[in-house]
């Protein structure tokens, strides 16, 4: 993974991705943007209680040296789910109702999510021309988001899981995401049998998020998986922790999209 700078923007690129042609993509940080307090500084998310000035100029720094307008990106409201949608054209500049993942065959349809904590899912099939991002927390992991996103590339879009490359972005990690007893049943039931995503450390239990969704996309016949091994909660300089910032912080995101030729 390779990290850049424009205009103080930062930003990473996975390595997997860097090599395909006409293909748009970053994890954004929490830096090179105008919001202030707990939202510092490039805080994309709308409804976290930020300056909604404040968060369109976010989207202006962090779109432009992708060369994206903001008012183009198809972005979800996201709520733990494992709904799945299509988009193309005729979506751009929406917010799609009820959504944890999005996928696209089409040039020119930016796709843009928003993360605090939660794992993000970043899908390409350069044989099909499929790009998409799911988002994975511990419920939609539970939910089987990450079952349904792969099923509908499968069945709708026409892509051999054996084409696919998979990378998850910055998400909070096993030092620091400590769950409940029932949280990690739920978890570890959704998870093939055998796969190491409960850690317990001074009698105390911690859930591996990357490593579900990394069993849960085996499962689903992906070999291909790229991590960045980033923790949130261990990097609040540059990426913004529901967890560690006690629920009063901004979000992150991360864009995919085709470029028009």
């Amino acid at each position: 993974m390779k990290r850049h700078q424009v205009n103080g923007v930062v930003q990473y690129r996975f390595d997997g991705l860097e090599e395909i042609e006409n293909l748009c993509h970053a994890i954004l940080t929490r830096l090179g943007g105008v919001s202030q307090g707990p939202y510092a500084t490039l805080n994309l998310g709308h409804t976290v209680g930020d300056d909604a000035e404040a968060v369109e100029e976010n989207h202006r720094r962090a779109l432009s040296p992708l060369g994206i307008h903001p008012d183009r990106v198809v972005s979800p409201w996201q709520v733990h789910g494992a709904r799945v949608e299509i988009v193309d054209k005729q979506h751009l500049g929406t917010v799609r109702p009820k959504t944890d993942a999005l996928l696209t065959v089409t040039a020119g349809v930016p796709l843009m999510m928003r993360f605090g904590d939660c794992t993000p899912v970043v899908l390409c099939d350069p044989v099909r021309r499929v790009v998409g991002i799911a988002h994975a927390g511990w419920r939609g992991i539970v939910a089987g988001v990450v079952e349904s996103t792969v099923r509908t590339m499968s069945e709708q879009l026409g892509c051999n899981p054996d084409d696919v490359w998979a990378g998850l972005g910055p998400t909070i990690g096993p030092c620091c995401y400590e769950v409940g007893a029932d949280v990690a049943r739920e978890i570890e039931e959704a998870c093939p049998a055998g796969s190491q995503v409960i850690e317990r450390v001074n009698g105390r239990i911690h859930a591996d998020l990357p490593s579900a969704v990394e069993a849960q996309l085996k499962q689903a016949g992906i070999r291909r998986i790229e991590r960045t091994g980033l923790c949130t909660s261990c990097r609040v300089d540059e990426f913004f922790s529901h967890r560690a910032e006690d629920g009063h912080t901004g979000r992150f995101g991360i864009v995919i999209g085709w470029q028009d030729e």
